[in-house]
């Protein structure tokens, strides 16, 4: 597995849509997206846990006047994300490296116009609540860079997530829009834009409903 993980390592620190601890734009990257790496004035979405950045490409290809940014604490997850945006030669698409818990270091106050959730760890156990990235401290946290207005769409499999997060939404002050258990026989459908993940596609299969919501702040 090391042998596997190195070379997606070192294309990390070789790749131009990589910002990771050790480049210059990991420090002074802060509410200058647009200015230093973008070079527009596009709205910003972020993809929270972006995994191997599936979601981050999708939507890249599908909206080119929006700058996507994929934000996972895996060296290699994120490097599959950045060699399909290379492949795809997509110049809307960054991928950052740290985590979640550290937003407020890389994004200024309503820097950011758009989140997107997608099948977070959904953390099940008690004790394990201060990590679910549904949390009302998360959430409180998402609230400061995003804009008044601001965008936030969320999708789980697990039902017990979902219903966790539709009170800790409303406890954090976010406006839920639309909600539904089953995504799939709903017609919501079309917000997902036609983007499944891998592990999605799994869920499904194995018969999982999927779980969409679209909240305001």
């Amino acid at each position: 597995m090391a042998r596997q993980k190195l070379p997606r390592f070192i294309h990390n620190s070789q790749a131009e849509n990589v910002i990771e601890r050790g480049k210059e734009l990991y420090s002074t990257i802060k509410g200058e997206w647009r200015e230093k790496f973008f070079n527009n004035n596009n709205p910003i979405v972020l993809e929270l846990a972006c995994g191997k950045g599936e979601y981050t490409v999708g939507l890249a290809k599908k909206f080119p006047d929006k700058n996507f940014i994929g934000i996972d604490i895996k060296g290699d997850r994120i490097a599959r994300g950045s060699k399909r945006a290379i492949e795809a030669n997509l110049k809307n698409v960054a991928f950052l490296r740290t985590s979640i818990g550290f937003l407020e270091e890389f994004f200024e106050e309503n820097e950011v116009d758009e989140i997107w959730l997608i099948h977070p760890d959904p953390q099940p156990r008690d004790k394990e609540e201060k990590k679910r990235l549904t949390n009302i401290n998360y959430l409180n946290l998402y609230r400061k860079v995003l804009r008044p207005n601001g965008d936030f769409f969320f999708k789980t499999d697990n039902s017990g997530l979902f219903e966790y997060s539709l009170g800790t939404f409303v406890e954090a002050g976010y406006k839920i829009l639309r909600q539904t258990t089953d995504l799939y026989s709903s017609e919501l459908l079309p917000e997902h834009h036609d983007i499944v993940t891998h592990y999605e596609r799994l869920f499904v299969e194995k018969g999982f409903k999927i779980n969409y919501l679209a909240a305001k702040i």
